[in-house]
C-alpha cells in the first residue's frame, strides 16, 4: 500500500502582482495555466533543482497537477500546483516556484500568488464558492494570513474564504 504524503507548504509570497514580473527590468508578463504533460515531468525534477517529486503527484489521479507559464512560452515552466477538488473546497497539496524563482537571484516575483489565486478560480468554478484549504509549516502561517488573507483553522491547517478568495482571483484574472 502506498503511503499518502501530507506536505505542510513553505512557498513564500513575494508579491502579489497582476501577472509575474521580471525582477530585473519591472516587465510584467501574462501567464497561462495548464495541466502537466507527461514530458514536462522530465524538466521539474530534483536533478533540475525542484525539491518535490512531482512524477510522484502526476500519479495521484485524484489531483490535478498544473503549471504556470509565461504566455506564448510553454516549455519554460514558472510555477507548479498540485490541488484536489474536495466536497466544499479544493485542497493544496503542492505549491512550488521554479529554482529560477526562489531567493536572491530569482527572476520573477508573483509565481506563488498566480498559483494560489488560480486555485481559488478553480474552486469557484467548481462551484465551492472559492474555498481553498492547505497546510503550513508553523513559521509561515502569520505570512498566509497577511498575505493570502487566510484563515487559520487550527494545527496546521489554513482556509481561504469566499472573500479573500475573490481579490486573489481579481488580482490575476480580472478581464
Amino acid at each position: 500500500m502506498v503511503k499518502k504524503v501530507k506536505y505542510k507548504l513553505d512557498f513564500e509570497i513575494d508579491k502579489l502582482t497582476r501577472s509575474i514580473e521580471n525582477i530585473a527590468t519591472g516587465d510584467s508578463f501574462q501567464t497561462e495555466i495548464s495541466l502537466i504533460t507527461v514530458p514536462d515531468l522530465k524538466i521539474v525534477t530534483k536533478r533540475t533543482g525542484w525539491k518535490f517529486d512531482w512524477r510522484h503527484e502526476f500519479k495521484q489521479i485524484e489531483r490535478g497537477v498544473y503549471k504556470l507559464t509565461i504566455a506564448g512560452n510553454p516549455l519554460v515552466i514558472q510555477g507548479l500546483i498540485s490541488m484536489e477538488d474536495r466536497p466544499g473546497y479544493l485542497y493544496m497539496h503542492l505549491l512550488e516556484s521554479a529554482p529560477f524563482n526562489l531567493g536572491k537571484g530569482k527572476v520573477y516575483l508573483g509565481v506563488p500568488g498566480n498559483l494560489v489565486a488560480f486555485a481559488c478560480l478553480r474552486s469557484f468554478q467548481m462551484g465551492n464558492d472559492g474555498y481553498i484549504s492547505f497546510q503550513s509549516k508553523t513559521k509561515l502561517i502569520d505570512h498566509y494570513r497577511k498575505s493570502l488573507g487566510a484563515t487559520f483553522v487550527g494545527g496546521h491547517n489554513l482556509m481561504i474564504e469566499t472573500e479573500a478568495a475573490t481579490k486573489l482571483v481579481m488580482q490575476y484574472f480580472k478581464s
